[in-house]
């Protein structure tokens, strides 16, 4: 039987995500499967060293790791795997058997997936019940973060105000959208430099409207067999519709809904293609949900996704100002022994800088007075001094972003798409 090799576009998506997300311990799994998969064992063992100096007792890596070690001729595959066996893996997977990541159908129970289909033919109805317990174990972010609100986020005061006239305060008053016949549902782009916080603001959304917060990681879309990808995504809307309201978020979209015009053919423009009807709700209604992207890169995403009715909205979220920057600052430090900090002088000081930064400032000023407690077995408060030489040493995260940016804003705003971006660029060099 001939050997399924992977989309070498979707590959390449799933690297592109991985390089901008290296902590996603799943995704870089993943890929590492996709690689051993196309027979890139060497570049699949180079992601899972870096998996593994993360988190050495994760036990899918290690076993993953043995088994292309093992390929390579590389001596580390005994000690990968004797590690693989202490922690509970019974035995050592085939070279390729991890080599496709479970779509949802594939992490049900034994016998769910045969279960669902005989609901389908009308049998016992609650196994939808269970399909969708699995599909939000799978989804729901809000188990891991406390409900948050557009109060919580520091700065923002535009952006803010934009979303509540926008998006919010037509939800908030049923009665005058009945009049005006507006529909509850829509799609919100979230687009702008990296680490300012769109992940937080749509969270803070879903907060806002009382509604479930549902976040789509590439890798519970994207996979290796033809078709698979397609179905996950719709399977995903399907939840998403039997659960309104809800706030359905999708992290770096441009790599699920990449422009096909750069796209050769292939299985990630049938994706595009999925994500476009799903949006439309050609089949099934999609009121109730509201669909949030989020992308570092607005010109890659499919120009088709931004047409009305799907993420017809766009909000640039741009680097925290002056007195966000010192509420970013505060909320990072609370709790932790500190002399009477100047956020004033701080925040000045840290011009440019993303919340990401901004919360490695604060780590990087921590682990000073550490030291120096360590030093002096004294408790040494941190001071200004220790977060303005952190700011010094912390290379603004934004900087490369704007760089590429201005040339996408010289060149390619025929449609006015980046005006926005364009003044705020204007701004920021007559500073």
């Amino acid at each position: 039987m001939k050997r399924m090799v992977p989309d070498p576009s979707l590959i390449h998506a799933i690297e592109a995500a991985a390089q901008a997300d290296p902590s996603n311990v799943a995704l870089q799994i993943h890929l590492a499967q996709l690689l051993v998969a196309a027979e890139r064992n060497l570049d699949a063992l180079k992601v899972l060293e870096d998996v593994l100096r993360a988190t050495p007792d994760n036990i899918e890596a290690l076993g993953l790791a043995a088994t292309t070690a093992d390929a390579l001729g590389d001596p580390r595959a005994e000690g990968w795997s004797h590690l693989y066996r202490s922690l509970g893996g019974d035995q050592t997977p085939a070279p390729n058997a991890g080599a496709a990541a479970p779509s949802a159908r594939e992490v049900t129970p034994e016998g769910a997936s045969d279960d669902r289909v005989a609901a389908d033919d009308g049998g016992d109805s609650n196994t939808d019940t269970d399909w969708d317990g699995l599909l939000r174990d799978v989804l729901r972010d809000a188990g891991q973060h406390a409900p948050v609100t557009l109060a919580d986020v520091g700065g923002l005061r535009e952006v803010k105000e934009r979303l509540q006239q926008s998006f919010l305060a037509p939800l908030n008053n049923p009665e005058l959208r009945r009049a005006y016949g507006a529909r509850l549902r829509g799609g919100l782009l979230l687009w702008g430099p990296p680490g300012c916080g769109k992940t937080f603001l749509a969270r803070a959304i879903a907060g806002e409207m009382g509604a479930e917060f549902l976040s789509v990681g590439l890798h519970q879309v994207l996979d290796m067999w033809l078709g698979n990808s397609e179905k996950q995504l719709h399977e995903i809307f399907e939840f998403a519709r039997r659960n309104t309201p809800c706030v359905l978020f999708f992290d770096e979209v441009d790599a699920i809904g990449h422009s096909r015009m750069s796209l050769s053919r292939g299985a990630m423009r049938n994706v595009v293609a999925q994500l476009l009807s799903e949006l439309d709700g050609v089949e099934e209604s999609n009121e109730g949900i509201f669909v949030i992207g989020a992308t570092n890169q607005p010109w890659d995403v499919d120009p088709a996704l931004r047409r009305p009715g799907r993420f017809d909205r766009t909000m640039l979220v741009l680097p925290p100002d002056t007195e966000a920057r010192a509420a970013i600052l505060a909320y990072h430090l609370r709790g932790r022994p500190t002399t009477d900090l100047n956020f004033e002088l701080l925040a000045r000081a840290s011009e440019g800088m993303s919340g990401a930064d901004l919360q490695l400032v604060c780590e990087e000023a921590t682990e000073s007075a550490l030291a120096a407690a360590i030093r002096t077995a004294t408790m040494q408060p941190i001071t200004t001094q220790q977060v303005t030489d952190a700011i010094r040493t912390t290379k603004p995260s934004t900087t490369a972003w704007f760089d590429s940016a201005r040339n996408h804003v010289r060149y390619a705003n025929d449609g006015g798409d980046y005006d926005e971006l364009a003044t705020y660029l204007k701004q920021r060099r007559s500073r």
